[in-house]
């Protein structure tokens, strides 16, 4: 009895911190570390061939240009910064990210990356999620200078930080090629708890140099993207090892989380089952209004899983008929359901309450 009457409270709460988001969370600040699933542009200044700067991307963003998001138009983020009331956050290495718009925050994500270092090598000159982090502290330098350390301390503890990484570990390192460096050196099970260790480095990290919260998101369904179908199914059905991989990493991510908020005695990093909000559309498309969710909407070959999207690519006319945009991204309508199911999902989606939760909880305290 007294459970229920806790989640009661949170559903409570839920509902209070939805009606507030708008209303008062509209100063705050938001920090995007990660990959390609949330990098909005940063890559465009870099020598890389991890880059989103030419058409047909950005095909439904307002401006009907290419950014640098890997979306058809709005990401992970954006739906995320409508949601605290606030204009999207640039990539921290746009020249125009300066003065007042650095209280904004900042979107430090790169396309490419891991949690590991040798993950994305080849494509060369990313920014590594330990570089992420130098460029945070060298924000909060920017910052203090503008502001003052006092205050500068208190937007970025303020803050509301997305972190999205894990994937690129398993398709651009241990699966990347038969018989790579990763695959040798560890079996499976082996290499995830690895890639958890390393992972949670990072969070204690991120935690230590001002992060009081973090929405933590897991791998996608990882051998049901375009791209695996493409070079692994017979018949559209996902790639098992993938699966396995995607399954076997999700659940110690929720540990660790776990544990690191035990560690801290508070609450600060909130999981997001981002697998399972994603199979929920994968597996019952026609459910969410999509048409297909093994076909990508721009690409070639079969699936549209071949290759990167170009402008001499097939491009499917509705784009919200495609839970995938390109041969590994979701499309713009897919991460809105995504950042639903992060702003109200229950507990099978989120750990230990959902953002709408944490907003109202943030809300009390100030």
């Amino acid at each position: 009895m007294a459970r229920c009457m806790v989640w009661m409270c949170y559903i409570v709460m839920a509902i209070v911190g939805s009606s507030l988001i708008g209303a008062t969370e509209g100063a705050r600040a938001f920090f995007v570390f990660g990959d390609s699933l949330v990098d909005n542009g940063n890559n465009n200044f870099l020598a890389t061939t991890a880059r989103a700067d030419a058409p047909p991307y950005g095909i439904d963003y307002p401006t009907r240009r290419p950014t640098g998001r890997f979306s058809n138009g709005l990401n992970i983020p954006d739906f995320i910064s409508q949601a605290l009331g606030a204009e999207p956050t640039l990539p921290y290495l746009d020249p125009e990210l300066n003065g007042d718009r650095l209280l904004v925050g900042a979107n430090f994500a790169s396309a490419g990356i891991g949690i590991l270092n040798d993950t994305g090598i080849q494509f060369v000159n990313i920014i590594r999620i330990y570089r992420q982090l130098q460029y945070f502290e060298e924000y909060q330098q920017r910052v203090s200078a503008l502001i003052g350390s006092e205050e500068a301390q208190r937007l970025v503890n303020g803050a509301l930080v997305l972190i999205t990484l894990g994937g690129n570990d398993f398709v651009n390192n241990y699966y990347l090629i038969p018989y790579s460096a990763r695959s040798r050196q560890y079996n499976l099970p082996d290499y995830v708890r690895y890639l958890i260790s390393e992972y949670k480095k990072v969070l204690r990290r991120l935690y230590d140099i001002g992060a009081r919260r973090v929405l933590v998101t897991g791998t996608g369904p990882l051998g049901c993207v375009p791209a695996e179908l493409a070079q692994r199914s017979r018949n559209g059905e996902c790639a098992t090892d993938l699966q396995e991989a995607a399954a076997l990493f999700n659940p110690q991510l929720v540990q660790i989380i776990g544990q690191l908020n035990s560690e801290i005695g508070s609450n600060i990093f909130i999981g997001a089952n981002t697998q399972q909000m994603s199979n929920n559309f994968i597996t019952n498309p026609t459910a969410y209004g999509f048409v297909t969710s093994k076909v990508a909407c721009c690409g070639q070959g079969p699936y549209n899983g071949i290759g990167l999207c170009t402008v001499l690519s097939n491009l499917c006319p509705n784009r919200d008929a495609y839970a995938f945009w390109d041969p590994f991204h979701p499309s713009e309508r897919a991460n809105s359901i995504i950042v639903q199911q992060i702003l109200s999902g229950t507990t099978e989606y989120m750990y230990p309450f959902n953002l709408s939760t944490a907003l109202a909880l943030d809300s009390m305290k100030n």
